[in-house]
């Protein structure tokens, strides 16, 4: 039996069946509602239920407050409806209105990056257009209706060839086999612009904490601002667990030496003993280096961890919640095993 859910701040609704989430039905009918780790950690896809029920199968997400919970807001990315919905939910601009594509895509060209992690350069339809916005991700779908998702690392000026930076999980399939040989010319079927962790014109100035491959939509966002002239004071914290985990860090020191407005950081939590670097958790020592926080508008894209102590620490720093965007990677394998409510995690 198919449900309806509505949206109450404008007039677009959409089905739902037993056993789905309310944010797959949304996805897939078009409509691209806030949302970004959707593996109930983040908060992004919190919507305010007006009228109806719904229900958690896998218990209550970790993204929810008491208070909250209290004011009457659910998780749409776990909520299962158990009747039709009113829902009151954030409108996010550009990318609330992107036309969400399934589309194939050929891997044009590799390489590696680090020992785990690689980037992909996919070629996508010449008859088709693909528009994003600077920080969105796409889907890579794989049989049995399982997905991966993958930020993309290429702003929109230069989207000729799609850049995703892709960690090898061991015992995924979609990565093992990107990582077992030469994966040129493998052709995937793709589905997006998704997320609404997307980059805002602004005077004010930028912060950047990235961690791990938290970098990519980052580098979007950075290649945008710095290539299209856009004259933002931008500071990166990209924060990795040794030396031979970062990547992209001498194009990051050549930017930093030649652009006055961007400074770079890079911090270790597990470093070598000859590392003579910042060393801890990259969102600490940025909040010890800049001590006020107040007047910028932060970009931060990690690890669930991560991203659940920058929510909760950096208002104690002055960080306005109006200006604080976030993304959270979960890490998750894409195997049949997984629970079908964590099939869509970043790597």
């Amino acid at each position: 039996m198919n449900l309806r859910v509505s949206l109450a701040n404008s007039d677009r609704s959409f089905s739902v069946v037993p056993n789905q989430s309310v944010l797959d039905a949304a996805l897939r009918a078009g409509i691209n509602l806030p949302h970004s780790c959707r593996g109930g950690n983040c908060g992004s896809c919190r919507a305010r239920l007006i009228a109806g029920k719904i229900t958690y199968p896998n218990g209550p997400p970790l993204g929810l407050s008491e208070a909250e919970v209290a004011d009457g807001f659910v998780l749409l990315c776990h909520a299962r409806a158990q009747s039709d919905l009113l829902l009151q939910s954030i409108e996010v601009g550009a990318a609330d209105r992107a036309i969400i594509k399934r589309l194939p895509a050929r891997i044009e060209r590799f390489e590696r990056l680090t020992h785990d992690v690689i980037a992909v350069f996919l070629r996508l339809p010449a008859a088709e257009s693909f528009d994003f916005e600077p920080g969105q991700y796409i889907d890579i779908l794989l049989a049995g209706g399982r997905r991966r998702s993958f930020s993309i690392a290429s702003p929109p000026h230069d989207a000729r060839l799609l850049e995703l930076h892709i960690r090898h999980v061991p015992g995924g399939k979609l990565t093992d086999g990107l990582f077992a040989r030469d994966p040129r010319g493998m052709l995937l079927s793709i589905e997006g612009p998704l997320g609404h962790f997307v980059y805002r014109e602004s005077a004010a100035p930028m912060l950047m904490v990235g961690g791990g491959t938290g970098f990519a939509p980052l580098k979007s966002m950075l290649r945008h601002s710095i290539e299209n002239r856009l004259q933002r004071e931008i500071t990166l914290y990209w924060g990795v667990r040794s030396e031979r985990d970062l990547y992209w860090q001498y194009e990051l020191e050549a930017l930093a030496k030649s652009v006055p407005k961007f400074r770079y950081q890079v911090v270790l939590s597990d470093p070598g003993p000859d590392w003579r670097g910042k060393r801890g958790w990259v969102h600490e020592v940025a909040m010890r280096d800049i001590q006020s926080l107040d007047g910028y508008d932060i970009y931060a894209s990690g690890p669930p961890e991560m991203i659940s102590r920058i929510r909760a620490d950096f208002g104690l720093a002055g960080a306005s919640a109006e200006r604080l965007f976030f993304d959270s990677f979960d890490y998750a394998l894409d195997t049949p095993a997984r629970q079908d409510s964590m099939a869509d995690t970043k790597s």
